[in-house]
């Protein structure tokens, strides 16, 4: 059996703007689509991934600075802004509101 060929739909700049969500629709559908101007603008396409793609974990940094001293021979240092905006971020963190979820 030959795989289906994926169907390129060509739309204006117009067109898509005013409703993206069918865009989107026709994406989850499997279409490609081409948002043009007078030349195309973007292509739009579902992505496959292998794995859902996640952040580093905190022990996971850890492990990576530990690494990267060692290989450095010293520890690098934070930007003393970087980690003033840091440590306010972590003192104005609230515990999520979940009751409305249930």
């Amino acid at each position: 059996m030959l795989p289906m060929e994926k169907r390129v739909i060509h739309i204006s700049e117009a067109e898509a703007a005013s409703d993206f969500a069918a865009v989107l629709a026709r994406v989850r559908a499997g279409a490609e689509i081409v948002i043009e101007g007078r030349e195309p603008i973007v292509v739009v396409r579902a992505e496959v991934r292998a794995e859902p793609v996640r952040g580093r974990l905190l022990s996971e940094c850890i492990a990576l600075a530990k690494a990267h001293t060692e290989e450095l021979g010293y520890e690098p240092t934070l930007d003393p802004d970087f980690a003033a905006d840091l440590e306010e971020i972590i003192k104005s963190r609230k515990p999520r509101e979940i009751s409305s979820w249930e």
